[in-house]
């Protein structure tokens, strides 16, 4: 660190020393990678865990289950945010991490899908025009209120990843 304190006074510039440091890459954030060593020893790449915490931030606030929007200015603005995303950290070598992520961002429309339908007939209705089971449709009509719960019973059974592909939301992995 003396070193390059010599070098940037030579160059008439600060060192920010909370955020410079001479140490290994391992455990080091940059530019919203972190890097890691796998089994075999070599570097892998993967984004910080500061990153992951502000993309699911960002998820959050545009698929939260208020604000009178339709499911397709929802999917709209996901998208953007997603593909932008996705082209920045697209070197990330995290496919599990990428799965994960693409299971919760359906899990939030599906929850966003029952909330805007509401009431139990509009639920039993809508899930049977997508072509649902009567039994599964009935089970998820009668805990309409509990759309986080929902989420993850019968519902991705209709609600698909064909579904989602089709409204246009993108895949991170």
């Amino acid at each position: 660190m003396a070193l390059l304190r010599r070098c940037y006074d030579k160059l008439h510039l600060k060192i920010n020393e909370s955020k410079s440091a001479v140490a290994s890459v391992f455990g080091r954030k940059f530019l919203g990678y972190a890097l890691w060593q796998a089994r075999n020893g070599e570097a892998r790449r993967g984004v910080s865990e500061k990153a992951l915490e502000l993309f699911k931030q960002r998820v959050r606030q545009l698929t939260r289950r208020n604000g009178g929007r339709s499911m397709a200015e929802v999917v709209e603005r996901l998208r953007r945010y997603l593909l932008g995303w996705k082209g920045y950290y697209g070197l990330a070598q995290t496919p599990r991490i990428w799965r994960s992520l693409d299971e919760w961002i359906r899990r939030r429309l599906r929850a966003l899908h029952l909330k805007q339908w509401r009431r139990g007939k509009t639920i039993y209705r809508e899930l049977l025009r997508l072509g649902a089971n009567p039994r599964v449709a009935q089970s998820v009509a009668a805990l309409s209120r509990r759309w986080w719960h929902n989420s993850l019973s019968a519902v991705h059974h209709v609600l698909t990843i064909a579904y989602f592909d089709r409204l246009g939301v993108p895949r991170l992995s």
